[in-house]
């Protein structure tokens, strides 16, 4: 099963997709952990993967589906996977080549993912207060038109991210199997 989960950023999508993993029994793989491990590298693709970050923009489409094309060529994904912050243009998903299942949509308001990103404590180089509204701005101009290109192809599933973990993973699970 191949399954991508799309939301703003602090919609709960690496809490359940690590659920689903587990549920499911495939691997799950985020975008955001992909990038944040190679803006480490001190290789020209680092340098620009950091500083693009750092400014709370987005990897360029060429750049995101470049990377995670490779990545799904790994053995471990060849029985599906759970993927996460990708696609997050109408670009990626309409060059994006693998056949996916569903389409996972975790709905949150602004004010609730600037409250939970927030208040994370963790070291993220796209964490401050200025990445996040940016984050947040891209997420309504580039990203919610994918949801809509998933929804015109059927592919949608609409969840209401704003209950709790364990609400969200059974409503999740109920409409996937």
């Amino acid at each position: 099963m191949k399954i991508i989960l799309i939301g703003i950023q602090g919609s709960g999508k690496s809490v359940q997709g690590n659920l689903l993993s587990k549920a499911l029994n495939i691997p799950y793989l985020s975008s955001g952990h992909i990038f944040r491990v190679l803006a480490q590298e001190n290789t020209e693709q680092g340098s620009y993967i950091k500083q693009t970050m750092e400014s709370g923009n987005l990897i360029s489409d060429e750049e995101t589906l470049k990377i995670v094309s490779e990545y799904l060529l790994r053995s471990e994904y060849k029985n599906g996977y759970i993927l996460d912050g990708f696609p997050r243009t109408t670009i990626q998903a309409q060059n994006f080549n693998e056949v996916i299942d569903h389409v996972v949509y975790l709905r949150l308001s602004d004010k609730e993912a600037l409250w939970r990103l927030s208040g994370r404590e963790d070291e993220r180089l796209d964490n401050t207060l200025k990445a996040i509204r940016k984050r947040i701005d891209l997420f309504h101009e580039v990203t919610e038109p994918v949801i809509e290109y998933y929804r015109q192809k059927g592919l949608l599933l609409d969840v209401y991210g704003e209950k709790t973990v364990e609400e969200v993973s059974k409503e999740i699970m109920s409409v996937i199997q």
